[in-house]
């Protein structure tokens, strides 16, 4: 009979210890229910006001030589919430400069040394793993994140294939059922998504150091799963080229790390519509602070580029080029517009290589000292291998100049290795007080919190794109503000002068044109989020438009607040955004000619003088044709945005005492 008992309470504990558990946790305002469920393997499924949007979806790691994995048959120690609302005060602030920090967290340690912790938001959700392993280095084998979506949800992916994880992040998205996505379409963050009864939900991680970028993946059904790019452990310059790689050697595992630590947050912002998608900001509350707290040194401002109008200026008695008299006019337009810097790109130094000496002809020294004067910083282009290489001694040399910051180019990369290069650049950078704009690279995702003179990432197919094909468009233009502008601050470059309808637009690599109207470009600059917002014109056609020039260098590139007015994916945006105490207000729209009504109720004091950039009457046929005036609105007035097809609308308000 003893050991019948004793057979019994065996069987009876082995059946406790293998029983599947459930935790769950919701969002502070009730409306986002999180259900965790450790049990053989460990998973979380989500429901937003009643809705199930995941399925129970598996979260695993595993780690060279451990015994517990973390999510595998998990044995939960201790379960612990916590419930905060608190604030964050962003240094650089792209939405808001007072953050609003509530939600509620789970956490459950787990036998093994590790954790995995929730959080629950309002507008969103997150859970990242945390280890703290005896051993001082471990290898990361994969990371496992599976996405069951409820059947019927749609997406905007991006158009690559990325079978070796090299990209410069620039696709356009295209909108597909998610039952249509295979597994060699491997996309890249972030991934916006819609589910059947409207919920949007925006696919993100956060806190991304020491490890790869994730990538997504289908399988002809309603399941998104992750990827890693390997680490590389040999790599060559291809034949003949200066910047592009070949991968001769990659590693079985995506990660060499440290023991204990955090491992980078898998987001899912949750939203009611897509207003609320533009105001999200959970990338940067996920992200780690700021390293330090020197920062009055940083100076968002705009930039004159040099790129996109091929060196082109005219009306003058030099030889436009590369050359200190060409810089010099760029300065001196700056100065006249009140931009903070300009942008000497690819072709001011000795080799693209050689980034520690300009070519013959140009001074920087002199440039430097010119600028100064006329409170104009320089900012230098420099390609990322040679400084990957000689970081401290390149950034030395533009320390001892005096340039203002760096824009580092062609990564193309989303490794761990690449990864670390970008933290390495923006601690090197902040040393020496350097800004730093990433060119060619992978998406923001936390960065730019921890080293806040980490101005702003392409990772965009940006308005560069017009000197080469007809995809930077209106409607591409209203997708990236719910895609690639949701991870945070994009280096769109937009402000062209020269401007086409559908049916007028040609390709022009030296004297390029923007498909939409000017009042277009003139809008991006409230829209578009951006520290360090380029003028990618000529200063030689600025001059020719000094209206448009006059306008968008008032434009702010940093915002105390943001209200989304009107917003549909792909068609139409109105968007507020406020700076000291001036408010700033926006429209864009498709190929469509709209007409918007606005209730200025965001508005704080009773009377605004209201100066507006809009689309002339013929800009339906005459693309750059525009019209400005300025008029007096109260708090709560309703007023018409009225916009041609390919049309924008902007304005600035500034209080009236």
């Amino acid at each position: 009979m003893k050991r019948v008992l004793i057979l019994l309470h065996i069987i009876l504990c082995t059946c406790i210890v293998t029983q599947a558990k459930n935790y769950t946790v919701s969002s502070p305002d009730g409306k986002i229910k999180v259900t965790v469920t450790a049990g053989k393997q460990l998973s979380w499924s989500i429901n937003y006001n009643g809705e199930r949007i995941l399925n129970p979806s598996l979260m695993q790691m595993d780690i060279e030589g451990q015994t517990e994995q973390p999510g595998v048959n998990p044995k939960v120690i201790k379960a612990k919430t916590l419930k905060v609302n608190s604030e964050q005060t962003a240094v650089i602030p792209l939405k808001q400069r007072i953050i609003k920090d509530q939600y509620n967290q789970l956490t459950l340690t787990c036998k093994g040394n590790y954790a995995i912790v929730f959080r629950v938001y309002n507008n969103g959700a997150a859970y990242r793993f945390e280890t703290s392993l005896k051993q001082p280095k471990v290898i990361i084998n994969t990371e496992t994140i599976e996405q069951n979506w409820t059947e019927g949800c749609k997406l905007y992916w991006p158009r690559e294939k990325n079978q070796e994880y090299l990209t410069h992040c620039e696709a356009i998205f295209d909108e597909l059922n998610i039952s249509s996505l295979t597994k060699d379409m491997k996309g890249y963050l972030p991934i916006y998504l819609s589910t059947p009864k409207g919920t949007k939900v925006v696919i993100m991680e956060s806190d991304l150091f020491d490890y790869p970028n994730l990538f997504l993946t289908g399988d002809r059904n309603n399941t998104l799963s992750g990827e890693f790019p390997p680490v590389v452990l040999k790599s060559a310059l291809k034949e003949g080229a200066d910047r592009d790689e070949v991968l001769l050697e990659k590693a079985s595992y995506i990660a060499e790390t440290e023991g204990t630590r955090t491992f980078p947050w898998r987001v899912l912002m949750i939203n009611e519509d897509d207003k609320a998608v533009i105001e999200n900001n959970l990338v940067y509350q996920l992200a780690s602070p700021s390293v330090t707290q020197d920062t009055d040194w940083i100076k968002p401002g705009k930039i004159s580029w040099d790129w996109w109008s091929t060196l082109n200026v005219y009306g003058v008695d030099f030889k436009a080029g590369v050359n200190t008299d060409t810089y010099k006019y760029f300065i001196d337009f700056a100065s006249k517009y009140g931009i903070e810097y300009i942008l000497l790109d690819e072709g001011w130094s000795a080799g693209t290589w050689n980034i520690k000496e300009p070519i013959p002809g140009l001074d920087i020294p002199e440039l430097v000292r010119y600028g100064k004067e006329r409170n104009v910083g320089l900012v230098l282009w420099t390609l990322w291998n040679p400084l990957d290489k000689e970081l401290d001694e390149i950034l030395d040399v533009y320390e001892k100049w005096g340039i203002k910051g760096i824009k580092v180019d062609f990564m193309q990369r989303s490794d761990q290795y690449m990864v670390n290069f970008y933290e390495r650049v923006g601690k090197a950078a902040m040393e020496r007080k350097l800004l730093v704009d990433f060119h060619g690279s992978f998406k923001p995702s936390g960065l730019q919190k921890k080293y806040p003179n980490v101005m702003t990432f392409e990772g965009v197919l940006g308005l560069e794109h017009d000197k080469d094909s007809r995809d930077i468009n209106p409607v591409h233009d209203l997708i990236l503000p719910f895609t690639r502008m949701v991870a945070g601050p994009m280096d769109y470059t937009p402000g062209a002068v020269n401007n086409a309808t559908a049916e007028d637009f040609y390709i022009n690599f030296v004297h390029p044109i923007s498909l939409g109207t000017r009042a277009h470009q003139a809008a991006l600059y409230v829209v578009y989020e951006s520290p360090l917002q380029m003028l990618a014109d000529s200063p030689s056609n600025y001059y020719k438009a000094p209206e448009f020039a006059s306008f968008i260098s008032r434009i702010p590139t940093i915002w105390e607040d943001t209200k989304a007015i009107t917003a549909k994916i792909g068609e139409q945006l109105v968007i507020a955004r406020k700076n000291g105490k001036n408010w700033y207000l926006a429209g864009l729209t498709d190929w469509n000619a709209r007409n918007i009504e606005v209730k200025l109720d965001f508005l704080e004091a009773s009377k605004y003088k209201m100066e507006i950039f809009k689309d002339g009457v013929n800009a339906d046929v005459y693309a750059s044709d525009f019209k400005t005036e300025e008029v007096m609105v109260s708090k709560d007035e309703l007023i018409n945005i009225t916009m041609a097809k390919g049309g924008g609308w902007a304005a600035i308000l500034t209080p009236v005492e």
